[in-house]
């Protein structure tokens, strides 16, 4: 008891070390917070603990691995193996958000060692997974995204890949359906009310479901070059189109 009173202690500290983001917990956090001991790893992005818990890292998605009869996407069994290297063996705490579990009974959690590096981002900087939000875990999402944009600038690990890297607008095509991307271009149209726009034959639109998590329309205009992300999805009048569930699925460049 005693020594798990300092390891929590010891979560508290604050800062960047090794240009890796650590922990910066208060008290008011820790009955949000616990340890456990990881046992094996799925793939990039899941575990599970020595009790038999299934645990995914919270705000990132890394290509998937061979699965019966689905083939597994490139770098997937690299992840796996940069996930097995960081955490298998070892005791690690999990930090929740306001949602604690999926529709499949995992826990969803941000990943700590007990160093204080944090592995969701680690994942992300070594290009093995791209930012992935779901409302309500928002939380250090904007941080996700900065490990990220690093990532893609240097074109590690999968932003140097066909399918995961950024595409331009005038790219998206059909054979892109289902798949989730990053699309970077101009906006050529904004709808009167701001929560549908145009980029070339690409329509973004903010469901009316998720509007509530950008409390207002963005403040878009013809002619800004912005990045959104999301799942490319075919209309009932078969225009191509894709869904912002976030504000962190839309990045303006400056």
């Amino acid at each position: 008891m005693f020594r798990l009173s300092i390891l929590l202690l010891a979560g508290l500290s604050f800062g960047l070390s090794s240009n890796h983001l650590t922990w910066a917990g208060t008290f008011s956090q820790i009955g949000s917070s616990r340890w456990v001991k990881v046992s094996k790893i799925y793939d990039g992005d899941t575990f599970k603990t020595r009790d038999g818990e299934k645990v995914r890292l919270l705000g990132i998605n890394t290509p998937e691995i061979a699965h019966a009869s689905k083939p597994g996407e490139a770098l997937g069994q690299k992840a796996r193996k940069h996930l097995k290297s960081l955490i298998k063996g070892k005791l690690v705490r999990l930090v929740f958000d306001r949602e604690k579990r999926d529709i499949y009974s995992r826990s969803l959690a941000h990943v700590y060692l007990r160093d204080g590096r944090w592995i969701n981002a680690l994942m992300v900087e070594a290009g093995l997974a791209h930012v992935y939000t779901f409302a309500p875990n928002f939380r250090y999402a904007g941080k996700l995204l900065e490990y990220e944009k690093a990532a893609r600038l240097k074109r590690s690990g999968i932003w140097e890949k066909s399918r995961f890297r950024v595409v331009e607008k005038a790219m998206v095509a059909p054979s892109m359906i289902g798949q989730f991307r990053l699309v970077r271009g101009e906006i050529t149209y904004v709808e009167k009310n701001g929560w549908k726009i145009k980029m070339g034959r690409l329509m973004v639109t903010i469901p009316r479901a998720y509007r509530e998590w950008f409390k207002s329309p963005p403040k878009l205009k013809v002619g800004q070059q912005i990045v959104v992300r999301g799942k490319i999805r075919v209309s009932q009048k078969e225009r191509l189109y894709l869904a912002l569930h976030s504000p962190y699925d839309l990045e303006i460049m400056e």
